[in-house]
């Protein structure tokens, strides 16, 4: 397609033309002939930042590096989104060295804010288990101005020693952001209490909760529910009934500054046994919930806490507790609900969630609820029911379907053997310049083979080498296959093609 070009060529007009191209290719091609095409012309930061993400999610590292290296000497005003695309795509690439080398050389650009960088690629280091290179990494930038926040990156590497089993490293990490003039948060707290308590560190646990009362939660806030319930589960499966009696009290007190009517000794004498360590743990939970402080915060703390470890029926008590005292429930509460009903294969009852209680109580549905259901219908093999809650998605949320909603989508229609319906979604996402993994145009491709609609399939693979892509062996096959039912022929020219695509 010609591109018509402006009379005048302006940043927010060259990243329309950017985004309407199909091709990412093409879409450099606009990028680099810009600059010849108007002379005055200068890409400014958000020019630069389309480009970089369009690339980066292609994994067009090469093409991607030329344009950060075009972006630093021009000089122009950057963001630090920017460079988290960049780090991301680096190390989806297997890149890691390339993405801090990246981050090192930030100087070199005209961006004065690198927090967020700097978190994504300690994260990334976490997961790649490079805690040394993270250790150095960190002592290098921390003090610098351009890391606004250290909080998060400090509870970043205590959730990465808490998950290879070392809280008590994590603890001394604790204990040392006093010198760094740092302090703690919410978060921090949880992510710890966690980790002692599933080391099996209940005296530091302890201990650790104490110095909470006098920190955080001095002034009763409710939202600390959370990590006194982690401690007093951990001190009950430990066998600990007593000592969680007296701690919940304690926490009630001290605490959740709960009234002295909640405040009474639980009676514990009929509970004895496995069985009944359960009841102690509701009576326990029940208890929290009575003692807090009506507040929305704390209550949505508690359910969504519940939901995410799959414990739908207290956390649904602590919904029906939470209208009672006459607070309405947040969005976040039902998206813990909706992918917490998922997670167990009760799709149905996660949409009459959705039409019940969201829709029904005149809540804006957000992405993440549709994207739930969508998911947990494509597992169930009910990707025909799943494009109408795509389509409820589209016409109900302004932001509409994100990429891997899409990605989902296409995948499980696909899975189903809806290839033709695969399509069409596909094409919709190419429109908003999502780009399907390699994966997804794989299975679409030999699927639409199969099904005898090769001249689908041969468009799909046009585009999927449009955007710079290799196609597997697997494709070619089912092409040549298709199109030649003869077995002789059709290895024949297989093996002429995988010749043909190694000379190249």
């Amino acid at each position: 397609m010609k591109i018509i070009w402006p009379r005048v060529l302006t940043p927010t007009h060259l990243i329309q033309l950017i985004r309407n191209q199909r091709n990412p290719l093409k879409a450099l091609e606009i990028f680099d002939q810009a600059k010849s095409k108007f002379p005055n012309y200068r890409h400014n930061g958000p020019v630069y930042a389309t480009m970089i993400n369009i690339l980066g999610s292609l994994g067009r590292i090469a093409e991607m590096k030329e344009v950060i290296g075009q972006m630093k000497a021009d000089s122009c005003e950057c963001r630090d989104s920017t460079f988290v695309v960049a780090i991301k795509s680096y190390a989806k690439a297997g890149l890691l060295d390339e993405a801090i080398s990246l981050f090192r050389n930030l100087p070199q650009f005209n961006c004065v804010n690198w927090t967020n960088s700097f978190n994504t690629l300690l994260e990334i280091m976490m997961k790649e288990s490079e805690l040394e290179t993270a250790h150095c990494l960190f002592l290098e930038s921390v003090h610098g101005w351009e890391v606004k926040s250290r909080v998060r990156s400090l509870n970043l590497l205590i959730d990465a020693l808490c998950q290879r089993n070392r809280s008590d490293l994590a603890l001394h990490v604790f204990q040392e952001m006093n010198n760094m003039c740092c302090y703690p948060d919410r978060e921090t707290y949880q992510i710890l209490m966690r980790g002692l308590c599933e080391d099996g560190r209940l005296n530091e646990a302890i201990h650790f909760l104490y110095s909470m009362f006098w920190r955080i939660s001095r002034k009763g806030s409710g939202e600390d529910v959370v990590v006194y319930r982690t401690l007093l589960d951990a001190l009950c499966n430990h066998g600990h009934i007593q000592e969680a009696v007296d701690i919940l009290n304690k926490a009630l007190r001290k605490g959740l500054k709960a009234p002295k009517q909640y405040c009474k000794q639980l009676d514990l004498k009929q509970c004895h046994g496995e069985v009944d360590l359960l009841k102690i743990k509701v009576l326990i939970h029940e208890a929290l919930i009575r003692g807090l402080v009506p507040n929305s915060d704390c209550y949505s703390a508690m359910a969504i806490d519940l939901y995410t470890e799959g414990k739908i029926t207290e956390a649904d008590k602590v919904v029906s507790e939470m209208n009672v005292k006459g607070f309405r429930p947040s969005l976040a509460i039902y998206e813990a609900k909706v992918a917490a009903l998922c997670g167990e294969g009760r799709v149905d009852e996660a949409i009459q969630v959705i039409e019940g209680d969201v829709v029904g109580g005149n809540y804006v549905p957000i992405v993440g609820l549709y994207k739930a259901v969508i998911k947990g219908l494509c597992c169930e093999g009910k990707s025909a029911l799943a494009v109408k809650y795509f389509e409820d998605l589209v016409r109900k949320v302004n932001s509409g379907p994100d990429k891997e909603t899409y990605a989902i989508l296409v995948d499980g229609l696909c899975n189903d053997g809806q290839f033709v319906e695969a399509s069409q979604i596909l094409e919709r996402m190419l429109i908003k310049s999502y780009w399907p993994s390699d994966a997804t145009y794989s299975i679409l491709i030999q699927g639409l083979c199969i099904t005898g609609r090769q001249y689908e399939a041969v468009m799909w693979l046009e585009q999927m080498v449009s955007e710079g892509k290799i196609p597997e062996h697997s494709i070619w096959d089912a092409l040549v296959t298709s199109f030649c039912p003869e077995t002789v022929l059709a290895n024949s020219l297989s093996a002429m093609l995988r010749q043909l695509k190694r000379s190249s």
